[in-house]
């Protein structure tokens, strides 16, 4: 704003500005690489490999062993490059293995680069622990021909020996493994890895001049600033409850600037008798929202979970069903085209396919396409979960999910697209794996769209405060996001 002074005005700045942590503890710098290219020739082992030994096979196979009733042997390409070989399989399991020692507390990053000899097929690094159990650590498609990198970690919740395992079911298939990293990170390493982002991402040096009316300097001249408005991305769901609540309503508007809506516009809300469209309540939040500068979240235009279909629509024919969509799809978004900043297309279709089912393999790319042409300047998320909470859950694993948005894109007439990933991030109770987190998002990453966490929650337990702190410093500012 400006303010008369003596001998002219002076222009006083409001800005937002963020203030650099105190301290930093001193670590090994977290390698964010990634890649969902196939390559003629591995890239480096990551930290030169961590705590493995012998991680790109200089000394031939030796520190490595079989495990289960396969074989293993030493490959060496055209060009020199030494790798190991895991052959005569029967069983997912059998494969190379390596012994290593994981002490309780640290976050432990991985990767290597892996490829099977024959097709295509999932490719998973598996840590075997002292007491027998199997912990999944993510996983790759892998192909024939091309290498593959196959990034992610755990989280040590107890100290134990772990044998480092590659899973693959594809058992007819030999694998091939080169360049292996196991990097231990202390908790407070990592968040001076959390730390360091932030200052990169969202911090900035900001040099005020002030000057009288005729351009000369102002000596000693004193600066107020004040935060007026977050340029973060931060917010929360909200209910239908708000439009009748004023506590409701003012608790919102004070902390938040984002919202979805948690049902209000769905399908099974706004149509629950066949015809009889109802759009009351989700107008009245979406004025809220507007009158709030609240930029709002369109979830979701469809669902592909079959038990979250009206009841209406479960038991409509094939052409019924593309009827009743087709009305469905141009009713919503045509009534809210132009006033929100994201739609959720296609809601959980890695884990569902009640409209395939119903009308095609390409029933979910046609409708990213008609939501385009409806609204052509929102940006089309494909919102899943598991994808970096659970590593166990390979239909939503972070190769899964970038096979399934390039079908969505590569369909005719979705080039022009503005899409965006969705990660819904449910985590469990527990200590979060953020290791395995962080390795997701880098892959998700290297594709350059915009990454949100779309419905951050974390399940019951006594530190639950203290993991959704941590999830949310691991997403908001990993370089990817």
């Amino acid at each position: 704003m400006m303010k008369m002074i003596a001998g002219g005005w002076l222009l006083v700045l409001h800005i937002s500005i963020f203030l650099p942590s105190v301290c930093r503890i001193h670590a090994v710098s977290y390698d964010y690489s990634a890649t969902t290219e196939c390559l003629i020739e591995p890239q480096r082992a990551q930290y030169e490999g961590g705590i493995i030994s012998n991680p790109d096979f200089t000394h031939g196979i030796q520190g490595w062993t079989v495990f289960g009733q396969g074989a293993v042997k030493e490959g060496i390409s055209n060009d020199g490059n030494r790798y190991i070989v895991a052959h005569s399989r029967s069983q997912p399991l059998d494969s190379i293995s390596q012994e290593v020692r994981l002490e309780k507390g640290k976050l432990y990053s991985f990767s290597a680069w892996v490829q099977i000899n024959g097709g295509c097929g999932n490719v998973a690094v598996v840590f075997k622990m002292s007491s027998g159990e199997l912990v999944r650590g993510g996983q790759v498609t892998a192909r024939n021909g091309c290498w593959c990198l196959l990034k992610g970690g755990v989280f040590a919740n107890i100290s134990s020996r772990a044998e480092i395992l590659f899973e693959s079911k594809t058992t007819e298939a030999e694998i091939w493994v080169d360049n292996v990293s196991l990097q231990p990170f202390t908790m407070e390493q990592w968040r001076s890895h959390q730390d360091e982002s932030i200052d990169k991402e969202r911090l900035g040096k900001v040099r005020f001049e002030a000057r009288y009316a005729n351009g000369t300097a102002i000596e000693g001249a004193g600066f107020s600033i004040k935060q007026t408005k977050s340029d973060f991305a931060f917010g929360c769901c909200m209910n239908y409850h708000i439009i009748n609540s004023t506590d409701y309503q003012n608790w919102f508007a004070l902390r938040f600037r984002y919202t979805t809506f948690t049902n209000e516009m769905k399908w099974y809300s706004t149509e629950k008798i066949q015809g009889q469209e109802n759009y009351t309540v989700a107008d009245a939040m979406v004025s809220f929202a507007q009158q709030n500068s609240i930029s709002i979240r369109g979830h979701n235009i469809f669902w592909d979970n079959p038990k979250y279909q009206p009841e209406w629509v479960k038991n409509l024919t094939s052409d019924e069903l593309r009827k009743a969509a087709e009305q469905r799809i141009k009713s919503v978004v045509s009534r809210y085209a132009g006033q929100l900043i994201a739609w959720d297309a296609m809601n959980e279709n890695l884990h569902f396919n009640f409209f395939e089912d119903k009308l095609g393999k390409n029933a979910s790319a046609e409708y990213y396409a008609r939501a385009y042409q409806l609204d052509p300047d929102t940006t089309m998320f494909l919102n899943e979960y598991n994808t970096i909470e659970d590593c166990r859950d390979e239909k939503a694993n972070p190769f899964n999910y970038m096979t399934k948005l390039d079908e969505i894109l590569s369909y005719p007439g979705n080039q022009g697209i503005s899409a965006g990933i969705g990660l819904q991030g449910h985590f469990g109770s527990g200590q979060p794996n953020l290791a395995y987190m962080r390795s997701s998002l880098d892959i998700l990453g290297s594709t350059g769209l915009p990454i949100w966490l779309t419905e951050v929650d974390v399940g019951k337990d006594p530190n639950q405060a203290e993991y959704l702190e941590q999830v949310l410093r691991e997403g908001p500012f990993s370089s990817c996001c």
